[in-house]
């Protein structure tokens, strides 16, 4: 790589092999899940886990908003120091989680389109943003797929659903620009552990 490359990247750390890519993910502030085919499975079920925590702690803060609304009206008041207040258990470290699924096959979307369905459906506070990539269509922008591209834009602004996946989650055409995407998430997540 020349210089000017050299000065602009990041420096980028990997540490590996580990033996299965769902180790120790609770311990990042930040996700970034990478998953090629049917190698985006390991990563569902990162999701998946993800977001069962994601609706449990939204159902505690929600009991424990109403614990103290009904403390406040039996009291008068809110001291904010009642030993009854119930107490979360763990707070979840991951603030946010970015899955990138890269995948041939058209077809290999409807592998996992429950769980992207939920995503969407669940995910209200937006911690977790999917991306698919299918490789077998020529990159937006160019002269071949543009026809699919504006169709599918279409279909999406007017129904909120993806033509090529079958979801919520728009799928984009080509490779990712993995430097924009790394750029952008350094720049983003700056200070956090990802």
């Amino acid at each position: 790589a020349d210089e000017t490359t050299k000065k602009s990247l990041p420096k980028l750390l990997i540490d590996g092999p580990y033996g299965a890519p769902a180790q120790d993910y609770r311990k990042y502030d930040v996700l970034l899940l990478v998953g090629l085919g049917i190698g985006a499975t390991p990563f569902i079920s990162i999701l998946k886990d993800l977001l069962n925590n994601i609706v449990k702690m939204e159902e505690q803060a929600d009991s424990i908003s109403d614990f103290s609304r009904s403390s406040e009206n039996s009291t008068g008041s809110n001291s904010g120091n009642n030993a009854n207040t119930p107490r979360g258990k763990k707070i979840l470290k991951t603030t946010n989680a970015y899955f990138y699924w890269v995948t041939r096959e058209q077809g290999s979307f409807d592998w996992f389109k429950g769980v992207m369905n939920e995503v969407a459906e669940l995910d209200q506070r937006g911690v977790i943003e999917m991306h698919n990539y299918l490789t077998s269509v020529y990159e937006e922008g160019d002269a071949r797929s543009a026809l699919i591209t504006m169709v599918q834009a279409l279909n999406h602004a007017k129904n909120g659903v993806d033509i090529v996946s079958g979801t919520s989650v728009r799928t984009h055409f080509a490779r990712p620009n993995w430097k924009k995407v790394l750029s952008k998430l350094s720049s983003k997540h700056c200070n956090a552990k990802i």
